[in-house]
């Protein structure tokens, strides 16, 4: 479930997520060192996954291709800066055609385990206006709902 970040002051032209997942740091962690775990939960609820490359290394570069009937088709990517094993991963996201705000962004996801489950924190910025940063937080929110049941069946052992 998301964290509310209001006590946190955020500025307008960033958003905060975070999610804890039930499931072990290390598993989630190769959902997104794994482009082949990656094409099972990455994508908004009612997208799929047309193509995915991701070049999980600093410097190495990341592509998708999806679709929805109520959306079309849309393609974004970037480049990974950084990448700390089960720490944090650092990566540039901007949309190929324009749905709004072509505006390249950086995004910081990190992780921290507690108990078994993992806590992922997804930072995104700089958005042009409150508006754009608003859609990307209902996207974000839908793709961290996918990656959230996908680690828990992962957890439960059930195959993907």
């Amino acid at each position: 479930m998301a964290t509310p970040t209001d006590a946190l002051k955020l500025r307008d032209d960033e958003l905060l997520i975070t999610r804890t997942f039930n499931a072990p740091l290390a598993l989630v962690w190769r959902m997104w060192e794994n482009e082949d775990h990656m094409r099972r939960w990455w994508g908004p609820e009612g997208f799929s996954i047309l193509s995915l490359t991701s070049d999980f290394r600093p410097g190495g570069a990341w592509r998708c291709r999806m679709t929805s009937d109520a959306y079309g088709e849309g393609r974004s990517g970037g480049t990974y800066s950084e990448i700390e094993k089960e720490r944090r991963i650092v990566f540039s996201f901007a949309w190929d055609e324009d749905l709004g705000d072509p505006t390249l962004t950086t995004v910081t996801v990190t992780f921290e385990e507690r108990g078994g489950k993992t806590i992922q924190h997804f930072h995104q910025t700089p958005f042009t206006t409150p508006e754009y940063r608003d859609g990307h937080v209902a996207g974000w929110n839908s793709l961290f709902n996918k990656e959230e049941a996908y680690a828990e069946r992962l957890a439960r052992g059930e195959t993907p």
